[in-house]
């Protein structure tokens, strides 16, 4: 049987794209087989869906396999990050305008992706990143079925299915207010929890399916040896399915013949060198879920790695508590905090690595940084520096 990458499906947004199955989303994964399972249920009866999930867990490829599966497959399904686009456009981008609506406006104006949706599916990416005032427009439009572009006062009806997508608490969000509960209630009448790699009992299925994508007629028995498999096998994968994929095609692309070894693997999956080095288990994104998290955190109460060189400076710094500004971090959800230090740490600091590793945009990830009040390297001034390399 044909393995299919589940990280390489439907391109475009488009009626005439190639349909994605829910079942080539997972191999016998009991846990995920649940989630599908009750996903078909939810598709079936039009109801809002919320994609709950760790960065690169999927959710989007998800959403675009019930988008497929569902009675709207033969019409668009339209896709926005809510965290990729600067908040003063994203109100133009979900609404539209008219001619002359503002200054650099187009002069034929712009249907909105809300409109462009009309008949097929919105996929709201990052829905935990959307601006305060567009939360309260979008919660209108969704009550009232219709939207008013920017310059206009004539409303547009729209008819479509909701899918949106998060990786953060966004119940701690309602609680901290930084969320509207009500339009919380609006998109999450269907909860979907999509579970980490690492809690996936089918990883050799998801390793064979991204390899023969890679790597045609490759498997993971007969051209990856012992040592090489056993790593892909046993790593915490942090990124998730991201991170999996792009192993996977580093090995494909430095391999030698037509054998994948250890040395062919990307340092992060090697252990002891980086973010795929197998650590004690974490709580589940479930689990995270449940309780929203302390407002503050002490110094005492960040990750402290085995070795100094693989903590970030800010992270070392915070345990002389030299910088007040560190000593007291906001916490997100446990999961976020860590791999948003981890991949800086990785990164040695480089925004734009991070960012890639994280599955979000620079902008996303400065945000970020001053929301948790985490400095920047840069920041925290040479004699730390001087003295974090003695």
């Amino acid at each position: 049987m044909t393995a299919h990458d589940p990280l390489d499906r439907a391109r475009a947004d488009s009626p005439h794209s190639a349909a994605l199955p829910l079942g080539r989303l997972c191999g016998n994964d009991a846990t995920m087989l649940a989630v599908l399972s009750r996903a078909r249920l939810l598709i079936d009866r039009q109801l809002p869906i919320l994609i709950l999930g760790e960065t690169g867990t999927g959710k989007e490829y998800l959403a675009r396999a019930l988008h497929d599966y569902s009675s709207r497959r033969h019409a668009s399904m339209v896709s926005v990050n809510c965290g990729s686009i600067p908040e003063n456009l994203i109100e133009s981008e979900l609404f539209g305008y008219t001619r002359g609506a503002f200054s650099g406006a187009l002069s034929s104006g712009m249907k909105g992706k809300v409109v462009l949706a009309h008949r097929g599916t919105l996929f709201l990416d990052e829905i935990g990143d959307m601006p305060a005032a567009q939360q309260t427009r979008l919660l209108r439009a969704l009550s009232e079925r219709e939207v008013t572009p920017i310059g206009s006062a004539e409303p547009i009806a729209v008819d479509l299915q909701l899918i949106c997508a998060t990786h953060q608490n966004i119940e701690s969000r309602v609680e901290a207010g930084t969320f509207r509960e009500d339009l919380y209630y609006r998109i999450a009448v269907g909860i979907i929890h999509l579970p980490p790699v690492r809690e996936r009992h089918d990883r050799a299925w998801l390793l064979q399916s991204i390899l023969e994508r890679e790597a045609p007629g490759f498997t993971l028995e007969g051209n990856v040896d012992s040592e090489a498999r056993e790593m892909l096998l046993h790593c915490n994968w942090p990124g998730n399915l991201r991170q999996m994929r792009a192993a996977i095609q580093y090995a494909c692309a430095v391999k030698s013949g037509e054998l994948i070894r250890a040395c062919d693997l990307p340092a992060n999956v090697q252990p002891g060198k980086g973010l795929g080095v197998r650590r004690e288990p974490r709580a589940s994104f479930h689990a995270t879920l449940q309780a929203a998290p302390p407002a503050y955190a002490t110094s005492d109460d960040l990750p402290h790695a085995a070795a100094a060189n693989d903590m970030p400076y800010a992270a070392r710094g915070a345990r002389g508590a030299p910088h007040a500004d560190i000593a007291r971090l906001p916490v997100a959800a446990p999961s976020e905090r860590d791999n948003i230090l981890r991949a800086l740490s990785a990164s040695r600091w480089n925004i734009s690595a991070a960012s890639r590793e994280l599955g979000i945009c620079r902008a996303s990830l400065y945000r970020k940084l001053r929301q948790f009040r985490i400095p920047h390297v840069r920041d925290l001034g040479c004699d730390m520096l001087m003295a974090d390399h003695g």
